[in-house]
C-alpha cells in the first residue's frame, strides 16, 4: 500500500511529526464505504427511528464540492469531497476515505435534520429534543483521525428546559445571512437567532396572533405547522410565510436580520416604488403605509438618504438594527383566492379543499412568479401563485419591546403580531391593481392546481410530506413522503407565461415518480436523506439515503422537460400563394441532384469511321445520337431550369434571412469588441486595487502592535483580578448607593405629603423610624467613603497597568 506523508503545525506552533496518510481514491458515490446495507450497521436504530413520527434528512451539500452525511449510529458527521460529471458527464464520484467530524460536546438528542449555510462554514443539527450548531472551520482539534469541531446549543433555555413543553416545528437558515437562523415553535412564536452574537437569546421575536380577540375558530387555525423565507423579489426578500394546520397562510413583512447584506439595486427599486405608487396615491391609508415603509428603509439602509453621495459606487448595503417605536408588524392574512366576479367571495374565504391537515410549506421563486406549495397529510399538494406584490404593513399603537445597549443601539426586538380583518381584502380580476396598492391588503392567491400524489396505505395521522425546490430547474419541485419521491413540474406560470406569450397554453403540472419505496400495500425502508445536485453544464442528480444506509444516485432529465407533449401546428393557409409556398419542397429534387442518366451509346461497326456524314447511313447514325442526347441532357437541362425558376423566390428569402442574421451577428461582434476594452480596463483596475490592498496588508503586518508579546501568566492573573474588581464590586456598590438614595427620597417625600398621618402615628414608632433613618444615613456615608477609596485604588491600578504595558512595548 502506498502512503503520503503529511507535515503540519500543531496549535502551539511546533512542527508535527511525519505521519502516514492513506491515499485518496475516487469511486462512485453510491459505492462509498460509509453507505452500507449491512444489517449490523442499522440494527436497533431503524426501530427507534421508525417510532419517531418525523421526516428525516441527514444529507447536506455546500453547493460546491462537499457533501455531508450524519451517521445516526456512530453520532458523527462524514465530510465527502465529490466531483460532478466525472469521469462521465452523468456520474458522481466521491473521495474515499471520508473525513470524520465529531462534536466537542455530547449530543443528548436524536438528530433528524441537518442543513448548512451559504458559505458552507456552519452546520445545523436539529432534532425533536435538541438544536445545536457545529462550526466546521472554527477552532478544531484532531483526535484518533477525527476532527473535533466546536458545537454550541441554540436556545436551550427556551425550548429544552424541564419547565415547558415547547416543540420546535421548523428551523431554516436565513437566505441573506450566514449567521442567522429562523425557528418556529409550537408556542406560535417565530424567533430569529444570530449565532455570531448570542446563541441562547434570540435577536428578534414575533408572537403570532392569527385570531382577533373575541373571535372563535377551530383549534387548527391557531396551531402553526411550517414557515418559509421569501426569495429575491421586491419585498419578498423581507418576508416570512407562516403556515397553520388548517391550511391558512400568513405573511410577516418586513423582517431583516441585523447585519445582513442586500443588493443596492434591489433596495433602490422598492424605495422608488414606495415613492411612485405610495406617496402619490389619493388614498390617505396608502400614503401613511408608504411613509412608514420609506422611514423603515431609510433607517435600516442609511445609504438611501445619502444616495447622491454614494452614487453608482455602491453595489451592496448592510442592514442596520432598527424598529418602529410606536408600531408592530401586522400578521397579514389569511391569504384568500382571487375572485372571478360577484358571488365568489364565499369560495375565496372558504376553508381547505384538501384532506387532513397542512404539514409543509414551500416558497419558490420562478422568474417573476412567487409560488406557494402547501402539502397536506391526505397526500395532496396545493399549488398557488401570488396574484399581487407583497407590501409591508404595521399596526399603529402596538408598541414593541426593544433591547438596547448603553449607546441606545438596538440589540433585540420582540413584538406581538396580530392579524387585521377587513371587509374589502379580496381582490377580483376586474379590479385594477392600482386601486389596492399600499392599502394594507394581503396579496391574494391564484390557484394553479391541486395535485393528488395518490399515496398508498395512509396512516391514521396521515402522511408526512417534505418539499424541496430543484436548484437548477426552478419549475421543478420534489416531494418526499412515505411512498418515495415525486417530481412535480409547473408548465404554466401567470406572470412568466404572460411575458413569454403563452397565455393560451395553460397546462396542468406534470407529476413523475422518481423513486418508490412501496411494493403494493407494504412500505419498504423509509428515506433518511435527500439531496438535489446540479452542475454548471446543466446536469442534475438526486441523491437518496435509506434507513438501511443504502445510497441511490439518479440522473434527472432537465432539457426539453418543459416542452408540451403535443405541439400545436400553425394556422392553415388561406390564399393559394401561401398553399403553394407550403407545398413547395425546401430543396431540389434528389433525382436532379444526382445528374442526368447515363446514355447507353449503341454499338457501332468497325467501319463506321469510313461512312461519310452526308450519306444515308451517316445521317441515320447522327440522328440516332442526337435523339439520345435530346432525351437525356436537353430534357434534364429543362427540368433543372424549371426547378431553379420555381425555387427562386424561396431561395431569395432564405438568402435574405441569412444576410440579416449575418448583419445581426456582426453588430453583436462589434458590441462585444466595444465592451472588451471596458472589461480590460475594469480588470486592470481590479488588479491595481488588489495590489494596493496587498501592500496595505503588508504594512499592517509590519506594525508594532502585531508583534506585541502576549502577557505572562502572572500578568494575566493580575488583569483578571482587576477586571473582576471593576466589573463586580464597584457596580454592586454603585447600585446599592442608588437604591438607598431612592428609598430615602421616597420616604422623605411621603413624610412631607402626609402631615395628618404623622400626627396620628404612635410616638414609639416615630422614634423607631428616626433611628432607621439615622442608620441609613450613616451606612450611606460609609458606602460613599468606601466607594471613593475603591475609585482611587482602581485609578492607581489602571495607571500601573498602563505604565507596565507601555514599558513592555
Amino acid at each position: 500500500m502506498r502512503f503520503n506523508f503529511d507535515v503540519g503545525e500543531s496549535s502551539d506552533g511546533s512542527r508535527r511529526s511525519q505521519t502516514p496518510k492513506e491515499e485518496v481514491q475516487w469511486i462512485l458515490l453510491q459505492n462509498h464505504p460509509i453507505f452500507a446495507s449491512a444489517a449490523s450497521s442499522s440494527d436497533g436504530n431503524t426501530e427507534s427511528a421508525a417510532s419517531v413520527r418525523s421526516q428525516r434528512n441527514l444529507l447536506a451539500w455546500d453547493g460546491a464540492s462537499r457533501l455531508y452525511y450524519w451517521d445516526p449510529v456512530k453520532q458523527c458527521l462524514h465530510r465527502i469531497s465529490i466531483r460532478l460529471g466525472e469521469p462521465e458527464p452523468t456520474s458522481v464520484t466521491a473521495s474515499s476515505p471520508a473525513k470524520v467530524l465529531q462534536a466537542d460536546v455530547r449530543l443528548n438528542f436524536v438528530v433528524s435534520r441537518i442543513s448548512i449555510n451559504r458559505s458552507g462554514s456552519t452546520l445545523l443539527l436539529a432534532g425533536s429534543d435538541g438544536l445545536c450548531v457545529m462550526y466546521l472551520y472554527g477552532r478544531t482539534s484532531t483526535k484518533d483521525n477525527t476532527i473535533v469541531c466546536r458545537t454550541a446549543s441554540i436556545g436551550s433555555q427556551i425550548y429544552f428546559n424541564d419547565s415547558n413543553v415547547i416543540r420546535i416545528l421548523q428551523v431554516a437558515w436565513q437566505p441573506y445571512s450566514d449567521t442567522h437562523i429562523g425557528v418556529l415553535s409550537s408556542d406560535s412564536v417565530f424567533r430569529l437567532f444570530d449565532l455570531s452574537s448570542d446563541v441562547m437569546q434570540p435577536e428578534q421575536e414575533y408572537y403570532l396572533q392569527p385570531i382577533e380577540p373575541g373571535r372563535s375558530r377551530n383549534a387548527a387555525s391557531i396551531c402553526p405547522a411550517d414557515f418559509s423565507f421569501g426569495g429575491d423579489h421586491l419585498w419578498d426578500r423581507f418576508s416570512v410565510f407562516v403556515l397553520f394546520s388548517d391550511g391558512s397562510v400568513y405573511i410577516l413583512c418586513p423582517i431583516v436580520p441585523f447585519g445582513s447584506v442586500y443588493k443596492w439595486e434591489s433596495i433602490l427599486e422598492i424605495y422608488n416604488d414606495a415613492h411612485t405608487f405610495g406617496l402619490k396615491s389619493a388614498n390617505s391609508t396608502a400614503v401613511n403605509n408608504s411613509n412608514l415603509a420609506i422611514t423603515w428603509l431609510e433607517e435600516t439602509f442609511p445609504e438611501l438618504s445619502q444616495e447622491a453621495t454614494y452614487g453608482e459606487n455602491i453595489s451592496a448595503v448592510k442592514a442596520c438594527p432598527y424598529a418602529l417605536f410606536d408600531a408592530s408588524l401586522a400578521l397579514q392574512g389569511p391569504l384568500h383566492k382571487v375572485c372571478q366576479g360577484r358571488g365568489d367571495e364565499t369560495l375565496a374565504v372558504r376553508g381547505a379543499e384538501c384532506e387532513g391537515r397542512a404539514v409543509s410549506l414551500l416558497y419558490n421563486l420562478v422568474s417573476k412568479d412567487s409560488i406557494l406549495v402547501t402539502a397536506w397529510s391526505g397526500g395532496q399538494l396545493q399549488i398557488d401563485a401570488l396574484a399581487d406584490e407583497i407590501q409591508p404593513v404595521w399596526i399603529d399603537g402596538s408598541l414593541p419591546r426593544l433591547h438596547v445597549d448603553s449607546h441606545n443601539r438596538i440589540l433585540g426586538v420582540a413584538m406581538i403580531c396580530e392579524s387585521i380583518v377587513e371587509e374589502h381584502s379580496v381582490l377580483k380580476f376586474d379590479q385594477p391593481s392600482d386601486s389596492t396598492a399600499w392599502l394594507g391588503h394581503p396579496p391574494p392567491l391564484l390557484r394553479l392546481a391541486i395535485v393528488d400524489l395518490a399515496l398508498p396505505a395512509k396512516t391514521e395521522n396521515g402522511s408526512l410530506i417534505t418539499l424541496f425546490a430543484d436548484p437548477l430547474m426552478q419549475e421543478r419541485i420534489y416531494s418526499l413522503h412515505d411512498g418515495g419521491i415525486d417530481s412535480i413540474v409547473l408548465h404554466f406560470l401567470p406572470f412568466t407565461s404572460q411575458m413569454v406569450g403563452k397565455d393560451d397554453n395553460m397546462r396542468t403540472p406534470s407529476v413523475h415518480p422518481v423513486l418508490s419505496t412501496c411494493q403494493g400495500e407494504k412500505s419498504l425502508p423509509s428515506l433518511f436523506g435527500f439531496l438535489s445536485l446540479s452542475d454548471s453544464f446543466g446536469y442534475s442528480w438526486v441523491v437518496v439515503v435509506t434507513s438501511s444506509k443504502e445510497c441511490v444516485v439518479l440522473e434527472m432529465k432537465t432539457w426539453n422537460l418543459l416542452l408540451p407533449i403535443q405541439v400545436d401546428t400553425e394556422k392553415k393557409p388561406t390564399s393559394l400563394e401561401q398553399r403553394k409556398e407550403i407545398e413547395t419542397p425546401d430543396i431540389i429534387n434528389k433525382e436532379l441532384l444526382s445528374g442526368p442518366k447515363v446514355v447507353l451509346v449503341p454499338q457501332a461497326s468497325p467501319n463506321l469511321r469510313s461512312v461519310p456524314a452526308d450519306s444515308i447511313d451517316g445521317r441515320s447514325i447522327l440522328h440516332q445520337y442526337f435523339k439520345l442526347f435530346h432525351e437525356n441532357y436537353v430534357e434534364y437541362a429543362h427540368k433543372v431550369y424549371f426547378e431553379l425558376k420555381h425555387h427562386g423566390p424561396q431561395l431569395k428569402r432564405i438568402i435574405d434571412g441569412q444576410h440579416a442574421r449575418l448583419d445581426e451577428a456582426q453588430q453583436k461582434i462589434l458590441k462585444v469588441e466595444a465592451k472588451q476594452s471596458i472589461l480590460e480596463e475594469r480588470i486592470g483596475r481590479a488588479i491595481q486595487r488588489h495590489n494596493s490592498l496587498e501592500q496595505r496588508l503588508q504594512h499592517l503586518r509590519n506594525l508594532p502592535g502585531v508583534h506585541r508579546k502576549p502577557l505572562s501568566r502572572a500578568e494575566q492573573e493580575f488583569k483578571s483580578e482587576l477586571d473582576q474588581f471593576t466589573g463586580v464590586e464597584l457596580d454592586s456598590l454603585n447600585s446599592s448607593i442608588e437604591s438607598l438614595r431612592a428609598r430615602l427620597r421616597r420616604y422623605t417625600q411621603s413624610s412631607k405629603d402626609n402631615p395628618v398621618s404623622r400626627q396620628r402615628q404612635i410616638p414609639g414608632r416615630n422614634i423607631l423610624q428616626d433611628a432607621q433613618i439615622s442608620q441609613l444615613k450613616s451606612s450611606l456615608a460609609k458606602l460613599s467613603l468606601i466607594n471613593n477609596e475603591n475609585s482611587k485604588k482602581v485609578k492607581v491600578l489602571q495607571s500601573a497597568l498602563k505604565s507596565r504595558e507601555s514599558g513592555r512595548t
